[in-house]
Parts: C-alpha cells; sequence; structure tokens
C-alpha cells in the first residue's frame, strides 16, 4: 500500500471529495507549416471560431443563468476581432491557423497571468478555454473530458469543462494554480464541488486515489481511513457581536459608526453576498466585467450590470468605478503600452482620449441611475481639469438621452485618491462630490516603486507611513469641505492597518466580500482612535 502524501493548498470551494485522478493533458495545437494559402488558412481560422461560438452558446442554452454569463463572457472574446487580428498577422508571417492562433492567444494569456492584481489573473483560464476550443474545431481532436468521480488535477480547469462535466457522482478538483476568485471557483461553489487550489505543482500518477479536503484546504495522495475520517466541516468561528450589526454598519468599542461597503470585481459575486452585510457597494470596478474592446463600448452591457448592482443593494449606495484601463490592466487595441506602465495613458486620461470608450459608459451609467443610489468614482484623477471634462460628459450625454425619451439621472461623481499630487492638494478638487483613497497606486507613485515590479517590492511595502500621512491629511481637508471620503485600496481590507486607517480618521471603509468578517471584529475590539479597547480601561 503506497504511503499517504499530504499537500497544502487553498480551499476555493468547501467540501470533501474522495477518487481516482484524472491528471489533466496540455493542449497544444500540431505545430503545421504554412500549407495552404494565407487566405485559406485565414478562412479556417474564421471558421474555427465560428463554430466555437457556436458550440459555446449551445452549452450556454442548456446552462443556469450564472454558467451562462461565464459563457458569454467567452462569446464575447471570441467575437472580438482584435484577437482574430492577432492571429493573422502570424498567418501572414508563415504559421498555420492553428499554430498562429496558439501563438497569438498564448501571449495573450502570458501577460494576463503577469498581472499584480489577482482577480486579473484569475480570467487567465478562460482564454485558455476559448484557445483550446478553437484549437479543437481547427485540429478535430476532441476537447478534454474524464469520468464522473474522478478528481481532476492540473494546472488550471476551464469553465467550459466544468460545466460540460457530470459532477453528480462526486470527485473534486485540485489544481497547481488557480484562484478562488476564477470563474471556476464561483461555479465550483455553486454546485458545492470541493475544490483546493494554489498547492503547486507534484507528481501523482494517473487512477491514484486522492482525497480533496477542501473545508481545511489539503489534498492527501493514497489517504488511509483516518485522513478520510479527519476531513469533516469546520465549524464556524465565534465573533464579538459587535462585528455582526445588520446593514454594514459596525460600532467601534466608544460608540462610534464605521461604515463597511463590498468591493466587487464580478457580478457574479453578488449571488454568495447578503446584501445587509454591507452598507451597499463601495467600488465596482468595471475593467473586469469586460472582456474585450468590443465589450467595453456595449452600452446595454454596462447598463444591464449597474442595474443589476443597484437592485441589489437596494437603499445603500452603490458606487461604480469608471473603466481604469492601462497600466496592468489592458484589452487588445486599448490601453498603455506595456512599456508606459502605470505613468502612461490610463485611467481618466484613456478615457478622456478615447471620448467614445467613455460616452458609451456614461451613458449606461446615467441609465442605471434611475435604479437606484449610484455614485461613480473616476480613476487615476490629476487635475481639477479632468474632472470638470468628465463631468461635462455627463452633462452632454445626459442631454442627448433626455431629448431620444430616455430616462436618465445625473449621479454623484466622485474620484480617487491614488495620485500624490492630488492628495496633498485636495481642496482643489471641490467640484468632487466624494473621495475614496486608492491606496494600491497611491502607494507605488509616493514610493515610485511599481507594484507589479518583485525587484523593488519590498520599497512599495515600506510605504506605509507615508501612505498613513497622506490619508490623514487628505481626511481633514476632505472634512473641511464637507465631503464624504473613504478607502477602497487594499489596505482596507487587511486588519492589520484598520487601527493606523481610524487613527488616520477614516470612517468608511470598502473591503473585499471575503475579508470583511476580518475586518469587522477587529473594529468591534477597537475604538474609534484605533486603540484597542481593552488598552482605553
Amino acid at each position: 500500500m503506497a504511503e499517504a502524501r499530504e499537500i497544502a493548498g487553498t480551499a476555493a470551494s468547501p467540501g470533501v471529495g474522495l477518487g481516482p485522478v484524472h491528471r489533466a493533458a496540455d493542449v497544444t495545437a500540431e505545430v503545421f507549416a504554412l500549407s495552404d494559402t494565407v487566405a485559406t488558412e485565414r478562412d479556417k481560422l474564421r471558421q474555427a471560431v465560428a463554430t466555437a461560438v457556436v458550440e459555446l452558446r449551445a452549452l450556454a442554452d442548456r446552462s443556469d443563468e450564472e454558467s451562462a454569463g461565464i459563457l458569454d463572457f467567452q462569446i464575447e472574446m471570441l467575437l472580438d476581432p482584435a484577437l482574430v487580428e492577432m492571429a493573422e498577422d502570424r498567418i501572414v508571417a508563415g504559421d498555420g491557423a492553428a499554430l498562429a492562433w496558439v501563438g497569438a492567444l498564448d501571449d495573450y494569456i502570458a501577460g494576463i497571468e503577469e498581472a499584480p492584481d489577482e482577480q486579473l489573473r484569475a480570467r487567465a483560464v478562460d482564454i485558455v478555454d476559448i484557445r483550446n476550443r478553437v484549437v479543437s474545431a481547427l485540429t478535430g481532436l476532441p476537447l478534454e473530458d474524464f469520468a464522473p468521480g474522478s478528481v481532476f488535477v492540473g494546472k488550471d480547469l476551464e469553465p467550459s469543462l466544468f460545466l460540460a462535466h457530470d459532477w453528480t457522482a462526486g470527485g473534486g478538483i485540485v489544481l497547481f494554480e488557480g484562484s478562488v476568485s476564477s470563474h471556476v471557483a464561483m461555479l465550483a461553489r455553486g454546485r458545492s464541488v470541493p475544490m483546493v487550489v494554489a498547492t503547486g505543482r507534484f507528481e501523482v500518477a494517473d487512477g491514484a486515489r486522492v482525497l480533496v479536503d477542501a473545508n481545511n484546504g489539503r489534498v492527501v495522495v493514497a489517504p488511509d481511513h483516518s485522513h478520510v475520517r479527519e476531513a469533516k466541516p469546520t465549524k464556524a468561528e465565534a465573533r464579538p457581536i459587535a462585528a455582526r450589526r445588520a446593514g454594514g454598519v459596525v460600532e467601534t468599542a466608544d460608540g462610534v459608526a464605521i461604515r463597511l461597503s463590498a468591493i466587487i470585481n464580478d457580478p457574479l459575486e453578488l449571488k454568495a453576498i447578503d446584501p445587509a452585510s454591507f452598507a451597499g457597494i463601495g467600488l465596482m470596478r468595471t475593467e473586469f466585467l469586460v472582456a474585450s474592446s468590443a465589450d467595453a463600448v456595449d452600452e446595454q452591457r454596462h447598463y444591464d450590470i449597474y442595474r443589476h448592482a443597484l437592485e441589489w443593494a437596494g437603499d445603500a449606495p452603490a458606487i461604480v468605478r469608471m473603466l481604469d484601463l492601462g497600466g496592468d490592466k489592458t484589452l487588445p487595441g486599448l490601453g498603455a503600452r506595456k512599456s508606459e506602465s502605470f505613468m502612461g495613458l490610463r485611467g481618466i486620461r484613456l478615457l478622456l482620449a478615447r471620448p467614445e470608450l467613455a460616452r458609451a459608459q456614461v451613458r449606461a451609467l446615467l441609465r442605471a441611475a434611475m435604479h437606484g443610489n449610484l455614485g461613480v468614482l473616476l480613476p487615476m484623477v490629476a487635475v481639477p481639469d479632468e474632472l470638470d471634462a468628465m463631468r461635462t460628459y455627463f452633462e452632454e450625454e445626459r442631454a442627448v438621452l433626455l431629448r431620444r425619451g430616455v430616462e436618465a439621472r445625473m449621479p454623484e461623481i466622485g474620484m480617487m485618491v491614488e495620485v500624490p499630487a492630488a492628495a496633498l492638494m485636495l481642496e482643489r478638487f471641490s467640484h468632487s462630490a466624494f473621495f475614496s483613497f486608492g491606496t494600491n497606486d497611491l502607494a507605488q507613485y509616493l514610493m515610485a516603486a511599481a507594484r507589479d515590479d518583485q525587484s523593488v517590492a519590498a520599497l512599495y511595502d515600506a510605504a506605509t507611513p507615508a501612505v498613513l500621512r497622506v490619508i490623514a491629511q487628505g481626511v481633514r481637508l476632505a472634512e473641511a469641505m464637507k465631503k464624504p471620503i473613504g478607502i477602497c485600496g487594499e489596505m482596507a481590507s487587511d486588519p492589520r492597518h484598520t487601527p493606523a486607517l481610524m487613527a488616520a480618521g477614516l470612517r468608511h471603509f470598502s473591503v473585499a466580500p471575503n475579508r470583511v468578517t476580518g475586518i469587522r471584529s477587529t473594529i468591534g475590539g477597537l475604538c474609534a482612535d484605533g486603540q484597542a479597547a481593552a488598552e482605553m480601561r
């Protein structure tokens, strides 16, 4: 009998699964030289893409609403002409259609996988999925499936493969990489399929017996009975009463109210979040809602997403940030070149440079504002003229909509505080309805250390004291202008920073839903000045 081997990972979907291993196959295109004319190879590629779209639509038609939304994301990617054009450039250079497609998509995937933001990295597997489906159409090679009751083990699992598989017989998922934020993780949680990610690569034979203990974030190869008995659901940890206030308002130990709003990266997340746990949405990142340049200017798609978010929030505010593209978040045909990094055409600069991009989103926001308490955040504002120019877009587009008989309402327009020049001179931005600190960018600009460059990661981390000083000054300036101010950066979701942020005067935190329990608990044990309640007795 083989000796049991335990591997640590991260739980992405709770539960326990036991079954034989299915090792994922590496899907690659057959390496063809150009066997036909350029025109013929182009036609092959376009026909394969069309076939993939038909297959995905058929799969979406027999899927639930949440799953269909993920497949629609992939369909929109395939319909984006920029992807096909990247492959056609390679065909002109001499590659066959399959090799050209794989080469173009692999370059795109590599760029996404290098992004510092986990939410963006998690979307790489969606591109792998459409790559493989088009390769299958080009080569005739069938898409991978595996026996019911098996445990899938591989680098990552494509959403369409998950949806096509029969999970009723049990099994589970173990990914060497993967993410708790990926579409597959969301699907697994919705179907109670045990899933552990980020195990790192390990060797295991096809067919070997594996235990997926996703309650405790571990995988056991060749488990014995004791391992199976240990894999029990964990009991919920008790939390202080003060940390469970309804409506997203938590009181400090000395009775000061702190608002907690949700950060939303994907509208599918809303299904799993109780609105009563939050004071609305403090930040909806719209750049992660679009997969292509066609998506970015799809007014109806934007409107549908924002209306859904507003209906979820009810009477509470829902704050939507306009597209923050550029830097580490690019789409084919949009955003700065990588060499321009975070200092070039990004955020509001890109929106003002590409008015067709901004105006489509503005119209959707104006229409959606009829359905709730909408606020709009402008990203990367550095000078008051940028704020005023975007407000003009809103006023102009509202006038056009009203002339057409379309209901539209002006939302409150606020700004991200992430550029040091703006943060230090906040009083210049009196036309902003509210402010929200974006500490991720603020830290990198204060320390001149890119957050996506590991060679200067220590400098980026060392920026915290400077960030806190700027926040404290900004809070004072906002209070003098009688303007609401909060925080929605990474620091807001880290309980280690909560005392210092409260001491700086912040009373509104926008946090990641999976981090809110820890933030609530921390706040409940603090006084408003950030000191521990026990120290004040």
